[in-house]
């Protein structure tokens, strides 16, 4: 998959305010602003993502995502 899709994938399940996402093809490293992430912990904020993309961590569509997630609120303070 190429970091074109994947963003589609999260974005179209998840109303996301920015999205970053570098990788080589295997592993990823994301960047997830939501204000669906409000009161959630980083655990919770990760499987929500994970749902996003369903399947396709465990088929090796998507090997490996890390990921850093905020809220609008803690981006505007992570950005400057």
């Amino acid at each position: 998959m190429t970091a074109d899709q994947i963003k589609d994938i999260i974005a179209a399940g998840l109303k996301c305010e920015y999205i970053e996402l570098e990788g080589d093809g295997r592993h990823w490293f994301a960047t997830i602003v939501s204000s669906e992430f409000e009161g959630q912990r980083a655990i919770k904020r990760h499987q929500r993502v994970y749902a996003t993309l369903g399947g396709r961590m465990e088929t090796n569509e998507v090997h490996a995502l890390s990921m850093k997630t905020y809220t609008p609120d803690e981006w505007s303070t992570v950005a400057k």
